[in-house]
């Protein structure tokens, strides 16, 4: 086994709308006269989650568990439980926090396992190793590091337990690739007979798919497990993350990677979630599905149609019916400080980062302080009756893409394509031998790093207070 194969960990979190109320309520700037009063509505007071988590108030007051004599704080169980709740979008109720604490609990005493691991291994994680993953989590979210501390500080987290968590995550990396890396050999005939299990299905439609899974361990709670399923599609259809999500409540193996699930091919999963799976739009989540064993929750990431399906060019597309234009403006006043058009700026970045369409837009205004969106149409303006910059921009905008943003007398402002973006349309191509060996790599390391952590779990002396 050569060293160009590395086991790939998922170290990072995911934004979501829940972040942008603490950027959008520093944004009191007064609106224009030429806004309706009623647009620029006061933002809600935000949320205060730390209120309902029934615990201690101090850093030290208690012990929530015991990990071959390490001990898991009361103080760090509740910042996980903030630092999910800050991250994921997700609104609990008293009965989610419970169960919520009982998840974070056990992934903590998970990590305690993982890193007194990697400690006996002698393996360190640098402060530079940690900074690089948060760049990284940064730049995926499009937010600024300070942003990032802003929302976690917000939300009543120290940014050091994000530091903590991540550091643990690369140490258990470390861990894994050093006991395994050099035991895996991928051979040629294994190889051969993935190539062939592939083409077997290359002319069928191939899925993308997340999941989450919810046991029914005996009939009597089948109706709890179905309301739990319930209650999470609800918070993922209203923006929760799905991948961090998964991690947190799915009982699947695959919770680890998010609920990724992978690329498979029409047939290859049971018939019930396989019927549902053709029929979902990409980017849309089931609803609860009855299965074997439990509920499952569907994400449909992408969708290849089968090899060789002759794909129509997106360019020769036409939106369906007139095209109308949304007006966004984040209101600063006439004479806004430096720093307030900056912040706006970023704001309606992560809009337009995050869009998709029109449709969400009022969501999205009720979410930010002082933003106005307003139907051109309906007020009886042209897409002709614009500068022809704007015009420009629009007609470089695709199908539910918004302008890139930009300063008027009213403040920041951006113009949205209503028409809706239809998902692209692309054709299953077998992967290359070099490609499968690392899939196949991945799925044995991750495989043997689950039976590694099991051991450990084994091993261990846990007590949960």
């Amino acid at each position: 086994m050569t060293s160009k194969h590395a086991f790939r960990a998922v170290i990072g979190i995911a934004l979501v709308l829940s972040a942008w109320p603490a950027l959008g309520q520093s944004l009191s700037g007064p609106a224009p006269r030429s806004v309706p009063p009623s647009l620029a509505k006061p933002a809600p007071p935000p949320p205060a989650p730390g209120a309902a988590l029934q615990a201690g108030s101090g850093p030290s007051d208690g012990v929530a568990a015991i990990v071959n004599d390490q001990m898991i704080s009361e103080y760090e169980l509740r910042q996980r439980i903030l630092l999910f709740v800050a991250t994921s979008g997700l609104q609990p109720t008293a009965e989610m926090l419970t169960r919520l604490r009982g998840q974070v609990l056990g992934q903590l005493e998970q990590e305690q396992l993982e890193i007194q691991e990697a400690r006996h291994k002698a393996i360190t994680v640098s402060p530079a190793d940690v900074d690089k993953s948060l760049d990284r989590i940064s730049s995926e979210n499009h937010m600024a590091k300070e942003q990032l501390a802003d929302l976690l500080k917000k939300g009543g987290v120290d940014m050091a337990t994000l530091r903590g968590q991540i550091a643990v995550q690369i140490a258990w990396q470390k861990a894994v690739q050093d006991e395994f890396q050099e035991r895996i050999n991928i051979t040629p005939d294994q190889i051969d007979a993935e190539l062939a299990r592939l083409q077997e299905g290359a002319s069928k439609p191939h899925f993308l798919v997340s999941e989450i899974f919810l046991a029914v361990d005996n009939p009597d709670v089948d109706a709890k497990v179905q309301k739990d399923a319930q209650d999470i599609e609800t918070q993922l259809q209203s923006g929760a993350g799905f991948g961090t999500v998964a991690r947190q409540f799915s009982q699947s193996p695959t919770a680890a990677s998010g609920g990724d699930l992978g690329w498979v091919y029409q047939g290859q999963l049971p018939a019930e979630i396989d019927a549902a799976v053709q029929h979902m739009q990409v980017g849309s989540v089931s609803p609860p599905i009855r299965s074997s064993g439990g509920y499952y929750i569907l994400g449909l990431r992408e969708r290849q149609e089968g090899a060789g399906t002759r794909i129509p060019d997106p360019a020769t597309q036409k939106p369906v019916g007139p095209l109308t234009i949304a007006r966004v403006l984040l209101p600063l006043g006439p004479t806004p400080p430096k720093e307030l058009k900056q912040k706006a700026v970023a704001i309606a970045v992560q809009i337009r980062d995050h869009l998709n369409g029109c449709e969400t837009l009022p969501k999205i205004a009720q979410q930010i302080h002082g933003m106005v969106v307003q139907d051109l149409s309906k007020m009886g303006i042209k897409i002709t009756d614009l500068s022809p910059e704007i015009q420009d921009a629009i007609g470089k905008a695709g199908p539910g893409q918004a302008t890139p943003p930009f300063m008027s007398q009213a403040g920041v402002e951006m113009m949205v394509r209503c028409d809706k973006r239809t998902a692209t349309i692309t054709a299953y191509t077998i992967p290359t031998r070099e490609q499968i060996e690392e899939q196949l790599f991945e799925q044995q390391i991750t495989l043997l790093a689950r039976r590694y952590l099991r051991d450990l779990q084994r091993n261990a002396n846990v007590e949960t207070r």
